[in-house]
């Protein structure tokens, strides 16, 4: 397995600030992301396609070059932060189509998706899943056309035992998982669970640890808040040895959303991740 960053890990630098964080006072640019992930020696990064500057050839070709320098592979993520809207939002597939190209310039194999979120998860799962089945079979198609494989997120929506039954419905090989590590934990899935039951479809990930903050409330997204890795309660030593076992050799990309309130910095915390899995893998 190889260590990864996704770009989400700094959110709050390319410009989205949730209302309870402060804003950074400074912004990065994907130059300086890459120029970032070849300084901490990682395998490779995910890109959010929310974040990118341009989709200009010159632009990408650019990029491209930079990952070149520093012989990282890369993962095309696509659908911040609705994506399909739980398959409310076909007309998604539209935007979804353009970043095959931007896959085919990075060298992408692997293209992250959403299908819902978590502004969906208390909305009807039955119509969600009926709806997405539907909608995903023509981007499986291309996928597989195109030699690219697609990776649903668990984005703080499905359960592992739904995220089956989308995996079953769609019956593609270029359709899979981006195991998001704390969001199986979130919606009430071991982690280890997980990734056992969709280890046929996990092409991509997201290792994201998390513990709750404590005096907060538990009814909020963010209740169980990103830490680095190995400083919260999932026990990646099991979980990597699970995947490991499974035949995952994709990236374990380190990811932070809401950053716990005791760790301030999402550089340090990403430096402190990579460090703790360099022991493990």
């Amino acid at each position: 397995m190889k260590i990864g960053i996704d770009s989400y890990c700094y959110h709050r630098y390319f410009g989205e600030v949730y209302p309870n964080q402060e804003d950074p006072g400074k912004r990065m640019t994907y130059q300086d992301f890459v120029k970032r992930a070849i300084e901490l020696k990682v395998d490779g990064i995910n890109f959010e396609t929310c974040f990118f500057e341009s989709y200009d050839e010159t632009y990408l070709k650019e990029l491209k070059n930079l990952l070149d320098s520093g012989g990282l592979e890369c993962v095309v993520a696509w659908g911040h932060p609705d994506g399909y809207e739980g398959g409310k939002n076909p007309a998604a597939f539209e935007d979804l189509k353009k970043q095959f190209a931007v896959c085919e310039i990075l060298g992408s194999k692997v293209m992250r998706i959403v299908g819902s979120s978590l502004a969906f998860r208390h909305e009807d799962h039955r119509k969600q899943i009926k709806k997405l089945i539907k909608l995903l079979k023509t981007p499986a198609v291309m996928a597989e056309d195109k030699g690219i494989r697609l990776a649903m997120e668990n984005h703080f929506d499905f359960s592992a035992d739904e995220f089956l039954e989308i995996m079953d419905g769609i019956n593609s090989p270029a359709m899979g998982v981006t195991f998001d590590t704390c969001n199986a934990l979130r919606t009430g899935d071991r982690p280890e669970d997980f990734a056992n039951k969709l280890k046929d479809y996990i092409f991509a990930s997201h290792i994201k640890d998390c513990a709750p903050i404590y005096g907060g409330d538990p009814a909020d997204w963010f209740y169980f808040a990103s830490v680095p890795v190995g400083k919260g309660i999932i026990d990646f030593p099991n979980l990597l040895k699970t995947m490991g076992k499974n035949g995952f050799d994709g990236i374990l990309a380190v990811e932070i959303d809401y950053l716990h309130p005791d760790y301030p910095d999402e550089d340090a915390a990403v430096a402190e991740s990579i460090g703790y899995l360099q022991t493990l893998v």
